[in-house]
C-alpha cells in the first residue's frame, strides 16, 4: 500500500490530564484473516507524547462509491505503566493523509481497587 496516515499519541492521568512520561505504548496494526502485525513500540516523553509512527492505509480513494474497501486502515494501542491500569484501545482508524492524536488516559491502580485493565473500543466510521 503506497498511502499512509500517521499516529501520535498522547498518555496522561485520566483525573488530572497530568502527562505521564516512561509509559510503554504498543501500536498493532489489523492485516487480513484477523492477524495483527507490531508497528512499533515507545516510550512516552516527559509531555506524555510519542513520536509521529507512519501506518499504511488503503486509498482515499476507496471512500467514493458503496462497496469499496474502507478507507481507513485500524490499528490496537496496548498502553502499559507501573502504577497505572493497563489500557487497550481497539479499533484505531487510520486515513491516509491524516495526522491522527490519539488521547491515552492512564488510570492509577489506587483508583481501580486492583483491576488490572481497561478497554475501550471504537466504533467504525459509518461511510
Amino acid at each position: 500500500m503506497p498511502y499512509s496516515g500517521t499516529l501520535m499519541t498522547r498518555v496522561f492521568t485520566s483525573r488530572s490530564q497530568l502527562p505521564v512520561e516512561d509509559a510503554a505504548v504498543s501500536i498493532l496494526q489489523h492485516e487480513p484473516g484477523g492477524r495483527q502485525r507490531l508497528i512499533n513500540i515507545q516510550t512516552s516523553d516527559r509531555s506524555g507524547n510519542t513520536v509521529p509512527t507512519i501506518i499504511e492505509t488503503p486509498d482515499a480513494q476507496n471512500s467514493q462509491s458503496p462497496g469499496q474497501e474502507t478507507p481507513f486502515s485500524l490499528c490496537d494501542i496496548w498502553v502499559e505503566c507501573p502504577g497505572y491500569q493497563l489500557l487497550l484501545i481497539q479499533n484505531v482508524q487510520i486515513f491516509p493523509g491524516i495526522a491522527s492524536i490519539q488521547d491515552l488516559p492512564l488510570i492509577p491502580l489506587a483508583e481501580t481497587g486492583g483491576r488490572p485493565a481497561s478497554r475501550v473500543d471504537i466504533s467504525p466510521q459509518d461511510l
